[in-house]
Formats: C-alpha cells, sequence, structure tokens
C-alpha cells in the first residue's frame, strides 16, 4: 500500500514572508474490518499494515490469541459502486475451531483516530478475559535508564513522522531496550494493534518478554490490549487515565506515564521497575 502520505499545496507564512509550497500529509482512510463476509468495525486509519491492523483488533477483542486461529485475510473486491476496489475493506476468516462471539458481531463498533473505546456499549464489554495473565507471567525487569532512553530510540525509527509531522507510534522493546518493531498510524490504538497482529502472525503471541512504548497517552484502551497480547510493561510519554490505571492494577500490567528524559511516573506494578 503506498497511500501512507498525500501532498497538498499549503500557503506558508514565516515572520511576515507569504509564499506558496507542496506539503506532506500523512493519510487518513476508513477500515471496515469484516469477520467471516459481515461487518464488525470501522476505524480511521493510516493505509498499510492492514491485515495486521485486523489481526491485532481481534487480539484485543478476544477472537484471536494464535496464529492457527486465522485461516486468512484478504480485500474486499467490488468495493465501489462501479467495481473498483478502493482497499478499504478486509474480510478476516477464523479457522472452521475459532468460536465467534456473539457481541462481537452485534455491537458493529465505530472507532476514530483518537478514541477506540468509542460505541463501546458498557465498560463491562471492553473488560475481555485475557489468555494470559500478565501477574502470572515469568518476571520481567526494566532499569529507569532503560526506559529514559525508549523514546528517542521510538522516535528516530518514525520515518514517516519526519515528513508529515502527524503521526501515532508504538514500539516494541525488549527488557534491555532493543527496539523490536515499530508501527505507525494517525491512531494510536490502530499503531499497536499493527504491533500485536504482526506478532500474531508470526506466532509471537503472548509478548511476554517486551515493553510496549505509545507515543501519546496511555488510554485505558491502550492498557486493555497490552494485556490482551500478555505484555507486562506499558509506557507512555504523556499521561495515562484513571480506567487504565484501575486496569492496570487489577491486572497486574506495570504503567508508566510522563516518561520524559529520566523523569517518570510509575502508576501500576512498580515492582518490575527496578530502582
Amino acid at each position: 500500500m503506498g497511500r501512507v502520505t498525500e501532498r497538498r499545496r499549503v500557503v506558508r507564512i514565516r515572520d511576515g514572508a507569504v509564499s506558496a509550497r507542496p506539503d506532506t500529509l500523512v493519510a487518513e482512510e476508513p477500515l471496515e474490518i469484516r469477520l467471516g463476509g459481515k461487518p464488525l468495525a470501522v476505524t480511521m486509519r493510516t493505509p498499510g499494515d492492514d491485515f495486521a491492523l485486523a489481526a491485532g483488533f481481534l487480539v484485543s477483542e478476544g477472537v484471536l490469541g494464535r496464529a492457527e486461529e486465522l485461516a486468512g485475510i484478504a480485500y474486499c473486491a467490488g468495493a465501489t459502486d462501479g467495481g473498483g476496489n478502493t482497499y478499504n475493506v478486509v474480510d478476516v476468516r477464523l479457522a472452521p475451531e475459532v468460536p465467534v462471539p456473539s457481541i462481537t458481531l452485534e455491537r458493529n463498533v465505530y472507532t476514530t483516530s483518537s478514541c477506540g473505546i468509542c460505541g463501546k456499549a458498557s465498560l463491562d464489554a471492553v473488560r475481555t478475559t485475557a489468555r494470559w495473565p500478565v501477574a502470572d507471567e515469568p518476571p520481567v525487569r526494566v532499569t529507569p535508564a532503560v526506559l529514559a532512553g525508549l523514546p528517542e530510540r521510538l522516535r528516530a525509527a518514525q520515518r514517516v513522522f519526519d515528513r508529515t509531522g502527524g503521526l501515532h507510534a508504538a514500539g516494541l522493546f525488549s527488557p534491555e531496550g532493543e527496539l523490536l518493531d515499530l508501527r505507525e498510524d494517525v491512531g494510536r490504538h490502530n499503531a499497536v494493534d499493527k504491533l500485536v497482529g504482526r506478532a500474531l502472525q508470526d506466532g509471537r503471541l503472548p509478548l511476554s518478554r517486551c515493553v510496549l512504548l505509545v507515543s501519546g497517552r496511555a488510554s485505558f484502551e491502550l492498557a486493555q490490549k497490552a494485556v490482551m497480547a500478555g505484555i507486562p510493561v506499558l509506557a507512555a510519554v504523556s499521561a495515562p487515565s484513571s480506567l487504565a490505571v484501575d486496569l492496570a492494577e487489577e491486572t497486574g500490567l506495570t504503567l508508566v506515564g510522563f516518561l520524559r528524559g529520566a523523569s517518570m511516573n510509575v502508576y501500576a506494578g512498580a515492582e518490575r521497575v527496578t530502582v
């Protein structure tokens, strides 16, 4: 997919000087996710890694957990009246033995790039059961020095952000600070879904030896996605929400916020941060 960025003409004003020039913008388009041919969700995303995005979304919904449970993902043909393909509709096929929860097909989630839990009927619908309890995983320890270095490593690897300035990023790191994978998207939750979906496709779930870093705030949904993927440590450069802290405390997730330089707040799971 080559629609990650688009060019637009802008009028640039700098210190009173006016000029016209092209500018590079991050692309944002809807993606409809279908499950077995039935509409499931629509999310506003940056095109690219669409199959991983769909797979990761289903991991966070508790539908998928292993690569063999995924029979296939394909773009739906004839997405326009003229029969052309916009590559904005994907259909996910589950393996025959994988049950499809009825609630998943009934609620038809609409998610925006800024709020992934919009459209959820209730808080209980979001608190899905994790396959890999984070609190039961082998102990993972990370030092404040390693955590402090993660945002700079994430930022240095954001190639599309350098051209647009308009993308969120999510990165998977080892406890020693090695960057394992990175995905960018106009939506924070989409970037995480792309990471988790790729891990599912590669047979790497649960991600029990990983640290997840997100470039914005830590919402409830991002904490939930970390737990559903078996990730024990979630760090964010901005603030967490109260519900994210509640979920972290309930599940044993280590939650770090305001990760800026050598400063950070550990809101839950401080035993994994070796001081």
